[in-house]
């Protein structure tokens, strides 16, 4: 027993130098070489999935990119499952950007999808680009998108793209998807296009976004969340493609393991430490 002990009193007071490797190590690892860990969808991501999988065929979506690279760890991995899903159900994909980074996290997005599906621009997917003008530029698709965008983000003339035949405004979507960490983002959607013009949306967020949002979840104008991190997660099960959030969520699993142990056990170290000298 006091060998035991003794063992336990060495773990607790391990040099720290060494905790900062280990907890380096649990991250590093699951991130080079991805473990899959259990994860269980909340009702949120569920109902997300739901809605989109529910649209007919040859739906017309409208996905909205309003994040840039401080927020891409969060958003990003949920932007290539919802693409994933889209472009697997065969749907036609309209994107948009309200940020001005929103441009360079959707062409990155298609640019992986091309190597994924055999996707041709203007007939699968189309990208109207980046628009300054916050929630105007919402109220501008709402109304009249051709006035607002008279070419894309390729500089083609919206009247020579197929796919944006017989688009004039936001009705001509059967769903809206809002990628947002912010404003303007999804509850400019929900207030100024959506919910005055009946067309269902959903939305995925950062984490700290989400209590903003919730009324509007709980009240039907938005169709669940996926929430940050775990949110993506939980979107690459449901897709059954396990991707950069799955494994992102492992490293910090096993980082947190890692941490509470050395906690359990700097604690257990104190205390047998204590009664140790109140013996002596």
């Amino acid at each position: 027993m006091k060998k035991f002990i003794d063992i336990i009193i060495k773990l607790g007071s391990v040099d720290r130098r060494y905790i900062f490797v280990l907890v380096g190590l649990s991250v590093l690892i699951p991130l080079i070489y991805p473990l899959e860990i259990p994860i269980r969808p909340t009702q949120q991501s569920q109902d997300v999935f739901n809605a989109i999988d529910a649209l007919p065929p040859n739906s017309k979506v409208l996905v909205s990119f309003e994040y840039g690279p401080s927020t891409k760890p969060e958003i990003h991995p949920m932007s290539m499952a919802l693409l994933r899903q889209l472009f697997g159900k065969g749907f036609k994909v309209y994107a948009t950007a309200l940020w001005p980074d929103g441009i360079f996290m959707s062409n990155d997005a298609f640019a992986i999808m091309e190597t994924e599906f055999p996707l041709e621009y203007g007939v699968d997917y189309v990208n109207l680009g980046f628009k300054p003008g916050n929630e105007a530029v919402v109220k501008g698709i709402a109304s009249d998108i051709r006035t607002l965008y008279t070419t894309d983000a390729r500089l083609n003339q919206i009247s020579n793209i197929p796919m944006m035949e017989g688009i004039n405004d936001v009705s001509d979507f059967d769903f809206v998807f809002s990628l947002s960490a912010g404003y303007p983002g999804t509850k400019e959607w929900v207030q100024y296009a959506c919910d005055p013009h009946n067309i269902p949306m959903s939305t995925g967020c950062t984490s700290i976004q989400v209590t903003e949002v919730l009324p509007y979840v709980a009240n039907g104008q938005v169709k669940g969340i996926l929430a940050g991190m775990p949110g993506a997660a939980e979107y690459e099960k449901l897709i059954n493609h396990p991707g950069k959030a799955t494994g992102r969520m492992a490293a910090q699993s096993f980082a947190h393991l890692v941490i509470v142990a050395f906690i359990i056990f700097g604690n257990i170290t104190y205390f047998v430490q204590r009664k140790r000298e109140q013996k002596k």
